[in-house]
Formats: structure tokens, C-alpha cells, sequence
């Protein structure tokens, strides 16, 4: 993966994260004015971009599934670095911070990535094939998670407002980690097998790694350590422009929601990426393993951290949906189940996630 005509220190997948990370550095809790905040963005994407490269090379290293969670729980993990920061620092106004983040990874991942990656393959081989198998059951856990996480704070009684008692956002983040576990668990050592790329014909692909050409060992490891360092270029640097962002949505009048919108699409930028060129070349399940993968990764990860860092923190947490974000999680468990069961896709089905993820967006927008 790594170009043999230029030595790794040279090459702009190396150059990148590197002068991102210092310029994440300089600009550590500063106020940035308009010149930088559009400095920072360049580099924002350059880090996304040299993200998407090693996060590639690993795979390509590893194989599928590994390389698809590899991604998914390095961005993740750092997201929830994000988001308990970002609540610690920001006071009550920050307290749907982690709810919003996650619905919108997930509205995300489920709609956006899943729906562009299906379009992708279904316009290039005239259908998407996929393992049913273990794209049902990462969704079946996505929903589970999602209801026992942001659906029954609205309901429950306890406490006022959309917001788990002690004993109910214990028992929440417990589930979420266990959940969590089971599936990687299920992805990596039981069931490997429902998880790898499919022939138009069904038939499990054993390696998605082309032995020629597969990454030595010292490349292999080269691109971990960047791909460490891109993804906390990537969200350190988007918390740097955080503030930039919220200033300009309450000057336009937005919602704050709008916030973790963009937050969500900034850090799950690497994974779309990744996403839509494994779509390219007929990896539409390696797509969905990103997609799904980011989502539960989000959950599972997010739930736990904010549930043990909501002692310390000065803001109550805020976890249960709306009305409009509950039917819109309906919707994309309904039509997730339904694209899921066929095990292949035409560019209608893709059609309709993109759909749903545009109605979330412009309701996110106009409520």
C-alpha cells in the first residue's frame, strides 16, 4: 500500500498527521481567529485523509473484519474523549452533548454510510451483495442498544426530563459494554466468517487480503502509530474549532443539536471515506462492517464513559430522544431490517437510507 518509490518519512501520509499534531499543539485551548480556524481546517482534512490511507493499510495487513473494527474503535475511542471534554468543559449547555453525538453517528452510519455505499456498489455491479448474517445481527444490535439507551430516558420516570436515575444509567452502560463485547467477540472469533466480503453468487470470500503486495511488518506498524496520531489530530483539532462552530450556530440561529451534527461528521469522516472506496471495488460488506462497526462502536463506548464520568461532571445527562428523532430511529430500524434481509441491494434501497439521513439533516436544521 505504501509507495515503494519514495521512503516512508517523505510521503504525505506521513507529513500530514504529523504537522497536524503540531498544529494541534499551537493551537491548544487558544482562541483562533478566522485565518487559523481555515489553517486548522486544511489540515483537519489532510489528517482525515492520511486516517482513511493507514486504516487501509492495516486492513490490508490484517484482513477483514479486523481492519474495519481497527478503525471504528480507534475513531470512537476518541470521540468519547471528545464528547466527555467537551461536557466537562461546556456546562448545561452541553448536557444532550453525548445524546446528540451519538443519534447522529448513528443516523450517520445507518443511513449515510450504509445508504452511499450501497448506491456506490449498486450503480457499479448493478446490485450491492452482502452476509446477511452478520450485517443483521450488528443491526439488531445497533437498535437494541439505541432503545435501551436513548429511547427509554424519555419514558422512564425516576427522574424528570429525558434522563437515566444512578440505577437505570448503570444498568444501560453495563448492557452497552456487554453488548459491545459479544460482537466484537462474534466479528473476531466466533463467527468470522458472516463478517467477510461475498461473491454476486454468495459465496464467502476466506481472505480479502491480495498476498502480493501485502504490507512488511515495519509499514504495518508505521501506519498504527499514524493512524494514532491522524485520528487525534482529527478530533483534537475539531474541538479546537468547536467553539468557532457554536458561535457561528447561534448566530445563525440553529439549534444547538447542530452542534453534535457536525461534530459526528467530522469524526466519522475517516470511516466514510474508507466506506465509499470499499464500495468501489465490490467490498460493500467490508462498507457495512465500517458503517455498523462506527455505530456500535459509538454506542457502546459513549454510554459507559459518560455514565462513569457523570459523577464528575457539572451537568446532568441528557440521554432521551424527541419525538421527531424517536419516529426517524423507527424509520431506520424498519428500513434497515428490510435492506438487510435480501442480502443484496439495488440503488433504491440506497436511495431510501439517503433519504432518511436527509430528513434528519434538514430537521436538525428546521426542527
Amino acid at each position: 500500500m505504501a509507495s515503494a518509490n519514495r521512503p516512508l518519512a517523505l510521503q504525505w501520509t506521513t507529513a500530514a498527521p504529523v504537522l497536524a499534531f503540531v498544529l494541534l499543539i499551537g493551537t491548544w485551548h487558544r482562541p483562533l481567529p478566522w485565518p487559523v480556524v481555515v489553517l486548522v481546517a486544511c489540515f483537519l482534512a489532510g489528517a482525515v485523509m492520511s486516517a482513511v490511507h493507514h486504516a487501509e493499510v492495516i486492513a490490508h495487513r490484517v484482513g477483514e473484519p479486523y481492519g474495519s473494527l481497527v478503525l471504528a474503535v480507534a475513531v470512537t475511542t476518541i470521540e468519547v474523549a471528545l464528547i466527555v471534554t467537551l461536557m466537562a468543559d461546556g456546562g448545561a449547555k452541553n448536557a444532550g452533548l453525548a445524546r446528540d453525538t451519538v443519534f447522529a453517528a448513528i443516523m450517520i452510519t445507518c443511513n449515510g454510510i450504509l445508504g452511499t455505499s450501497i448506491l456506490v456498489g449498486a450503480l457499479r455491479y448493478r446490485v450491492a451483495v452482502f452476509n446477511a448474517e452478520g450485517t443483521g445481527a450488528a443491526f439488531a444490535t445497533i437498535a437494541t442498544l439505541a432503545t435501551l439507551s436513548l429511547v427509554l430516558p424519555t419514558f422512564t420516570t425516576s427522574k424528570p426530563g429525558p434522563e437515566f436515575s444512578p440505577t437505570q444509567l448503570a444498568f444501560a452502560a453495563t448492557a452497552s459494554i456487554v453488548l459491545y463485547g459479544l460482537f466484537v467477540a462474534t466479528l473476531t472469533v466466533r463467527h468470522r466468517e458472516y463478517f467477510l466480503p461475498v461473491t454476486p453468487t454468495g459465496e464467502v470470500l476466506e481472505s480479502a487480503v491480495d498476498e502480493a503486495g501485502l504490507p512488511t511488518v515495519r509499514e504495518s506498524l508505521a501506519s498504527i502509530a499514524l493512524l494514532a496520531v491522524s485520528l487525534v489530530a482529527v478530533v483534537g483539532l475539531a474541538k479546537g474549532v468547536s467553539p468557532t462552530i457554536e458561535r457561528g450556530v447561534v448566530a445563525a440561529g440553529l439549534p444547538a443539536t447542530v452542534v453534535g451534527v457536525v461534530i459526528a461528521l467530522l469524526v466519522l469522516a475517516p470511516e466514510s471515506i474508507a466506506a465509499v472506496r470499499a464500495a468501489i471495488r465490490n467490498r460493500v460488506q467490508t462498507s457495512l462492517n465500517l458503517a455498523l462497526g462506527s455505530a456500535l462502536a459509538s454506542i457502546g463506548l459513549t454510554i459507559p464513559a459518560v455514565a462513569a464520568a457523570s459523577p464528575w461532571l457539572s451537568t446532568p445527562l441528557l440521554l432521551g430522544l424527541g419525538p421527531t428523532h424517536l419516529v426517524l430511529l423507527a424509520l431506520t430500524v424498519a428500513v434497515g431490517t428490510l435492506t438487510v434481509i435480501p442480502k443484496r441491494a439495488t440503488p433504491l434501497q440506497g436511495g431510501v437510507h439517503l433519504a432518511v439521513l436527509a430528513a434528519y439533516l434538514v430537521l436538525a436544521v428546521s426542527p
